[in-house]
């Protein structure tokens, strides 16, 4: 804990405060997360309507957001950032509570789509983030934006438990909306504009101008490379529970446990991974990325392979760890490939093509497991860490500096 204050203070009290607003907000948002299919199950007339719905409430906003998180990231380029970021804070407050009043699903679905259309706040918040510390640290600062997330995510999930035990299942957005548009106003008076304004080119420009042509980094690689890694990880959102049940019997709770493993493992790992990479050239850190996505692959097939409960617990959480590994630290290498006039685009196109990721590895699990069963899952995961490795392995020999025989000599 010491630690991390000790990091979040190094990076200046501004990104502090975005720390915290991206903690709150994103837990705000996951209150309601675990418990949508008890609400889509109550106001569904038939299985069929439970079984297409209960799949559209988390994919519906995934979609709204890879239709517009580039477009978001075009005008935060424009406009700036910080003013993207409170917008999507409000459109997210006035989703929520719309949803709130919601009383069929058709509603809910058409305003979890409209919601993801408006948000997209990672995106502008991690543009910000790279403007106002000059773009130092990149690996370090996006890996600690995501442990936000990813407790924030806990945390919220737990809290939304709690209000749905004493109060109906509106309790549970309204709480939610209220705490985003809080998170709105906040945002508005009390984040600076950054120096230079909207247009900011300052050190994060000096830093990333160069960079992409020297480390012969290939931006669309890496935005394949953790799509696919997205994938991999979304193909067991849908039958985690219905495996854990068919093949351990398990109890709810060791069900829940073990899928918070994976969270744990990431939020752990994550800063670690981000301080070995600090001032890395982009060559060592693909190598390493390698390696993780072969440390994926052999996680996820023992997983699938095993039936003692304790061991599978804990390639879990292994793998959680591995994946800390991944996405902030991509992330970082899209950011230091673009210039610092074109982050927010860069990063909102990132967005959208994690978001397009994750509904491809949530729809062919769920196609998947329904045609060939439960036990499909984790080596169609394999599989795709499988290419993953291969991708990862590509980029790593283009980045690697060329061999030349007069500086031998």
């Amino acid at each position: 804990m010491t630690s991390a204050v000790a990091v979040l203070r190094g990076f200046g009290p501004v990104f502090a405060l975005l720390f915290g607003l991206q903690f709150i907000s994103m837990g705000a948002m996951e209150m309601s997360g675990p418990f949508w299919p008890i609400q889509i199950k109550a106001l569904s007339t038939s299985g069929s309507i439970f079984s297409l719905a209960g799949i559209g409430v988390y994919v519906c906003p995934m979609l709204g957001v890879s239709l517009t998180s580039a477009f978001w990231g075009r005008m935060g380029d424009r406009y700036g950032n910080r003013l993207m970021m409170v917008r999507a804070l409000a459109g997210l407050a006035v989703t929520q509570l719309l949803v709130a009043f919601a009383n069929d699903v058709w509603t809910i679905l058409a305003l979890r789509f409209l919601q993801g259309a408006c948000a997209g706040y990672i995106a502008p918040a991690q543009a910000y983030s790279v403007q106002i510390t000059g773009g130092r640290d990149r690996a370090r600062l996006f890996a600690w934006l995501q442990v936000a997330t990813n407790v924030g995510s806990l945390g919220g999930a737990f809290l939304g438990g709690l209000i749905l035990d004493a109060l109906p299942f509106a309790a549970v957005n309204l709480t939610a909306g209220v705490i985003c548009a809080l998170c709105a106003i906040v945002a508005w008076g009390s984040l600076p504009v950054p120096p230079g304004g909207a247009g900011f080119k300052g050190p994060a420009k000096r830093s990333t101008a160069g960079l992409a042509p020297s480390a012969g980094l290939s931006v669309p690689g890496l935005l394949a490379l953790m799509g696919i890694l997205l994938t991999s990880r979304m193909v067991l959102q849908v039958p985690f529970s219905l495996f854990m049940s068919e093949v351990y019997s398990a109890h709810h709770w060791v069900t829940g446990l073990s899928y918070g493993l994976m969270a744990l493992g990431f939020v752990v790992t994550a800063p670690l991974w981000a301080r070995l990479f600090e001032d890395r050239p982009p060559s060592f850190v693909l190598g390493w990325s390698v390696l993780i996505t072969a440390g994926c692959l052999a996680v996820t097939s023992l997983a699938g392979s095993t039936r003692a409960i304790g061991l599978f617990a804990t390639l879990y959480f292994a793998w959680g760890a591995l994946l800390g590994g991944t996405t902030p630290v991509l992330l970082s290498l899209v950011s230091a490939a673009t210039q610092s006039d074109r982050q927010g685009s860069v990063l909102g196109l990132a967005q959208s093509c994690q978001q397009i990721a994750s509904v491809v590895g949530i729809v062919a699990g769920v196609v998947a497991t329904q045609r060939y069963g439960l036990e499909i899952a984790f080596p169609l995961v394999a599989s795709l860490y499988g290419l993953s490795f291969l991708v990862a392995l590509c980029l790593w020999l283009k980045s690697r500096p060329p061999f030349d025989k007069g500086e031998l000599s």
